[in-house]
C-alpha cells in the first residue's frame, strides 16, 4: 500500500475530539419535606372525596324519589279515572227507568194501578 493511501486510511479512523466539558451546577438545596402539610392535605383530599360522593349519592337519591313520585302520580291519575267510570256505571245501573224496564221485561212484573199507603197514628204519638 502506498504511504498517501495509509495516510488517508489513518486519518478516517483518528479519534473524534471530545466536546469541552460542561460547566458544573451548584448543588440543589437539600429540602426539607414537611410531613405534616403533607398529612393535612391527605386528609383534606379524603374529606373533599367523601363530601363528594354524598352529594352525589344524594343526587341519585332524589332522581330516584323523582321517578318513584311520577309513576306513583300516574298510578294515581289512572286509578281516578277508573273510579269516574265506576261512578258513571252505578248511575247508570241505579236508574229507576233501568229497574223499571227489567221488571217488567225481564221478570214479567207490572206496574200496579192503585198505590195505596197505610199510616199508624198511634206511632206518631208521643207517651
Amino acid at each position: 500500500m502506498p504511504a498517501r493511501l495509509r495516510k488517508e486510511y489513518y486519518e478516517e479512523y483518528e479519534e473524534p475530539v471530545a466536546p469541552p466539558p460542561r460547566p458544573k451546577r451548584p448543588p440543589r438545596p437539600l429540602v426539607m419535606l414537611d410531613e405534616r402539610l403533607r398529612s393535612r392535605c391527605k386528609w383534606l383530599f379524603l374529606i373533599v372525596a367523601v363530601l363528594a360522593m354524598a352529594v352525589t349519592a344524594r343526587a341519585g337519591i332524589s332522581a330516584n324519589r323523582g321517578y318513584t313520585l311520577v309513576e306513583t302520580q300516574q298510578k294515581a291519575e289512572v286509578i281516578e279515572q277508573e273510579n269516574e267510570r265506576l261512578k258513571i256505571d252505578i248511575a247508570k245501573l241505579k236508574s229507576p227507568r233501568r229497574i223499571k224496564d227489567i221488571a217488567t221485561g225481564k221478570l214479567g212484573m207490572e206496574v200496579p194501578e192503585n198505590v195505596y199507603f197505610t199510616h199508624n197514628a198511634k206511632a206518631q204519638q208521643k207517651p
